[in-house]
Parts: structure tokens; sequence; C-alpha cells
């Protein structure tokens, strides 16, 4: 009998703990996930860029809101473990918010990623979908982390959102890439546009929607 290759694999030993009293039903799962899609401060279709920012612009989102989040993390494994595997797009990561989900007596994770897909997926569908040829790695990350080191990755070297990377965030929501030189560049002639996205996160931070909450 030929063997089964799974595109995806998850990694234990870098995901965070999770906490079962800390979900959402799958109704509410679907309508933040539609809230988000539809909403015009993110730019979901530029899907090279940005996924940092809009996945940390997400989780501070459901912070304010007190919804209890997480993030999802995806890698190749040519860039975690230095074998073979890739993502599409060429992409080395790539990241989203993530919601745990009681169903009945069980629980299931399920992203919030409208740059890949058109509808909730859950953590393993959305990493196996963006897996060009195996292996990818996916993995769960407390939502306070922002971006992983530039050496060796472990569990808890990962950078926590801070003042520098909240201004990458509101950057990136703007569209512009600060951490690029072509993004830098940028960062002169579009103030007013990044002023302008700030204050709309702000706005939407102090502005618990109602439509999925009692």
């Amino acid at each position: 009998m030929d063997e089964v290759l799974v595109p995806t694999l998850f990694d234990y030993l870098l995901s965070d703990t999770t906490h079962p009293d800390a979900s959402v039903t799958k109704e509410e799962a679907e309508k933040l996930f539609t809230f988000f899609q539809n909403h015009s401060l993110f730019k979901w279709h530029d899907v090279h860029n940005n996924c940092e920012a809009r996945a940390d612009a997400v989780c501070v989102l459901l912070d304010a809101w007190k919804i209890p989040n997480y993030k999802g993390w995806v890698f190749s494994g040519a860039f975690l473990r230095n074998h073979i595997g890739g993502l599409k797009q060429l992409w080395n990561y790539h990241v989203c918010a993530l919601l745990q989900v009681k169903e009945d007596d069980r629980i299931t994770f399920y992203v919030i990623d409208p740059a890949t897909s058109k509808q909730l997926q859950t953590l393993y569908d959305w990493a196996a979908a963006v897996t060009a040829y195996p292996h990818s790695y996916h993995l769960i990350k407390s939502a306070d982390w922002y971006i992983f080191p530039a050496g060796k990755i472990w569990k808890d070297n990962w950078h926590q959102r801070d003042k520098q990377n909240t201004k990458w965030m509101i950057q990136g929501l703007a569209g512009i890439n600060a951490v690029s030189p072509v993004g830098k560049a940028r960062l002169c002639f579009n103030k007013n546009r990044i002023k302008a996205t700030e204050e709309r996160l702000k706005k939407l931070k102090a502005a618990k929607p109602t439509l999925f909450v009692g």
C-alpha cells in the first residue's frame, strides 16, 4: 500500500499552551470571520505583504473586545527545518488570527484569514492549503507574539508586541511594509494615511461590534 504523505505537521515543541475555557462558538467564529473579511481597514487582497500586521491587528481588536484569541503560524520545512517542504507563493511563513471553537464536547481551532480563503477554515486545512509540497509545519502561538527572531526559532524567544512593532502593524494596515527599503522610503510620503489608519483602528477598538455578542 502506498504511504500517504500529509502536507503539514503540527509542531508541538514550538506551540504555546492553549486554555479550553477560552473559546467561542462556531456561530460567533463565522460572524467574526465575515466581519473582518468585509471591513475596509484590512487589505486582504495584498497577500504577499503585511500578514503579520493584519494578524496582529485582528488580535488587538479581539483583545479589546474581550474575545479569546491566538495566532496560527505555518512555516515551510525548508525555512524552519532546513530540509524539503515549501509553501505556495514562495512564502517562508504565513500567519493569521486564530480562534478556539467549542463544538459539542470537542475543541477545534479555526483561522481568520480572508487573504487565503473566502470562508472559515480549520488550522490544519489552512496550513495544508498554503503548502506547495510537504512538509510544512503549523503551530499555535499566543496572540501577543508579533514575530519570530532572526536566528534559531525556539518556543519562547519570539518578539512580543511592543511599541515598535505596533508601529509596524499600523503601517502594514496602511499598506506599507516599513521593514523593507521601499517601505521605509514610502513612510515619508504617507504620514497622513498612516495617521488615519491608526485613528480608524482606535475607533474600532472602542466600538465593539454587536452583531456577534450578547
